[in-house]
């Protein structure tokens, strides 16, 4: 299977570094849009003004718990919120996909984003 490149679009803008990472991993972009879009766990990303976002890669049942020994992760730059900074090229609603990588197995959680900067990001 050749490996198809996203395109930048109104709402999404891809790096390099993350079109790179998602042909190392075998990831396609519709996988890592629903990683941005339907997060089961979301972190600060290790970068300023980034956000981190998981999915496990599949997942099954045991003793009624949903269990996973995979993980897609996703970080990404949410709206710039400075009035300076969108006048560059970067959109008022645009999110730029930074990297995507797979985790072997669970990883550690880290720092959460708290509840109400959630909710901002929501809207």
């Amino acid at each position: 299977m050749q490996f198809k490149a996203p395109k930048n679009t109104e709402k999404y803008e891809w790096t390099q570094h993350a079109i790179i990472k998602m042909k190392q991993y075998g990831l396609t972009a519709q996988r890592i849009l629903r990683v941005v879009n339907n997060p089961q766990r979301v972190e600060e990303g290790i970068v300023k003004n980034t956000v981190a976002v998981m999915q496990p890669a599949s997942t099954r049942v045991k003793d009624g718990k949903r269990v996973w020994n995979r993980e897609i992760w996703a970080m990404y730059q949410p709206k710039v919120k400075s009035e300076k900074l969108k006048v560059k090229s970067f959109g008022a609603n645009k999110i730029r996909i930074i990297s995507a990588w797979r985790y072997p197995g669970i990883s550690p959680k880290r720092n959460p984003i708290p509840d109400d900067i959630l909710r901002e990001l929501e809207v």
